[in-house]
């Protein structure tokens, strides 16, 4: 297909779906036809073309476009200036040959991980449109998994580009802490943010990953000082990787769903130990919970005392709540960070690669309060990071697989998800995203971990 064709059919589907998903928030779709005829006037002159050539992308709201105010999610950027520029990793993403189609739904300043948003609907999820797709990229994550488009930018704090890639059923990925710019985007918690791409296969997320990587010397957040290529060495197996499965907290807090597809997946890829034990997860989640509040809310501190009404209802009291938490808290929360990265860091001196389930159940219905999981009841909403947050807090890289519970041989449990995705984490070293990715497509290729397509 022609880059023109490529772009002309996404403008199609979300035209014939987003009424019903509600992924976009913005679209740029004269932008696109005209950058989808300069890459093809470019193929046609036999010049050399980017890996993405003709690709169509969106991104989460809060990456910059031009011309457009960078929402965040919330009604008060609405009254800010358009951008004057895209974000960095956006435009990275045009260099090779991807064309942009709009701006995606997230959770208001990105926090919450269900895309309820109460200023611009509900995202739903494409595989059963009364539940959640997940958040704060739900946007994202229901894009890809509508087939509207192949590949989205999010952003990802404590679990936000895993969680809606886990309940929506595709590949996720979130890089080292410090490998991407974040040059361009609204900040939610800066020392924890990362950004990164969600997509239809394995291939496509490689892709997208290697064409955003380089350092950026205006960003002092950037920390990667070279480019290491990952799409290179996806068909090299696993051979010769050290695999573990992790126990303990990440299978005491799964549902049988998740415990099985984390099984399956060590399964298929060779994994040696299945207990293998992550040091001090709980308290990570903890320190992380800690941080997230108290950065989110002094960020936001000065509309929080003027405008607080226009706030979403679902996080201006945690935002109150963690612009009131005393110093004390997060500077011990920072000290523990450091003590807690040197302990997960430690754990890969004998591990290349550790599985995980992605989120604690499959997707629960629009406005579920509350879930259980092994017979504990716990809030619903914060807790579809529970698996995510300690894992991002030490600043590793995971792609997020899209498993599925029936081809893991587990009877669904909740009713009516007996369709729904669910899926795991593959984790690896900081500045080791390649391994990761190798172990993905891997289960891509074994047909145990797919993108399917929804029923709309």
């Amino acid at each position: 297909m022609s880059s023109v064709q490529q772009v002309e059919a996404a403008i199609a589907r979300i035209e014939a779906t987003d009424e019903r998903v509600n992924a976009f928030t913005s679209r740029t779709f004269e932008r696109a036809r005209k950058e989808a005829l300069a890459v093809d006037k470019r193929r046609a002159q036999g010049d050399a073309l980017g890996p993405l050539a003709g690709v169509p992308f969106a991104v989460k709201n809060l990456y910059d476009i031009e011309g457009i105010p960078t929402l965040a999610g919330s009604r008060i950027n609405r009254d800010h200036p358009a951008a004057t520029a895209d974000a960095v990793l956006v435009q990275r993403l045009q260099a090779a040959g991807a064309v942009l189609l709009g701006a995606l739904n997230m959770d208001e300043y990105a926090y919450g991980f269900t895309t309820e948003n109460t200023h611009y609907g509900p995202t739903r999820n494409p595989h059963d449109l009364s539940r959640i797709s997940g958040g704060s990229s739900g946007g994202s994550g229901a894009a890809v998994a509508a087939g509207q488009v192949p590949l989205t930018l999010g952003s990802d704090t404590n679990g936000s580009i895993r969680v809606p890639a886990s309940l929506c059923g595709l590949w996720g990925l979130k890089p080292t802490f410090g490998r991407l710019s974040r040059r361009g985007t609204y900040p939610f918690v800066y020392s924890i943010d990362h950004l990164g791409p969600m997509a239809s296969s394995v291939e496509v997320l490689a892709a997208a990953y290697d064409a955003m990587q380089g350092p950026d010397p205006l960003d002092p957040g950037c920390h990667a000082l070279d480019v290491q290529p990952s799409l290179p060495s996806l068909k090299t197996g696993v051979d010769g990787l050290r695999i573990g499965q992790l126990g303990g907290y990440f299978h005491d807090n799964a549902s049988n769903e998740a415990r099985a597809v984390a099984a399956l997946a060590a399964q298929t890829l060779g994994a040696s130990d299945t207990h293998v034990i992550w040091p001090d997860a709980a308290l990570g989640r903890t320190a992380a919970f800690v941080i997230t509040a108290s950065e989110g809310g002094s960020l936001h501190l000065d509309d929080l005392r003027k405008r607080p009404q226009d706030f979403e209802p679902l996080s201006v009291d945690r935002f109150i709540a963690g612009a009131l938490q005393p110093l004390d808290w997060y500077l011990r929360a920072q000290r523990f960070r450091r003590i807690y990265r040197d302990r997960v860091n430690a754990l890969f001196q004998d591990w290349d690669v550790l599985i995980a389930p992605a989120t604690p159940v499959q997707a629960p219905p629009i406005g579920t309060e509350w879930i259980e999981i092994q017979g504990q009841k716990l809030p619903s909403r914060p807790s579809m990071g529970l698996l995510t947050q300690p894992i991002s807090f030490a600043g590793c890289p995971v792609v997020a697989a899209p498993m599925w519970p029936q081809a893991a041989g587990a009877a669904t449990t909740a009713p009516g998800s007996g369709g729904l995705p669910i899926g795991v984490q593959i984790i690896a070293a900081p500045w080791n995203e390649h391994l990761a990715l190798r172990a993905a497509f891997a289960l891509q290729e074994a047909g145990v971990a797919k993108l399917k397509e929804s029923p709309l």
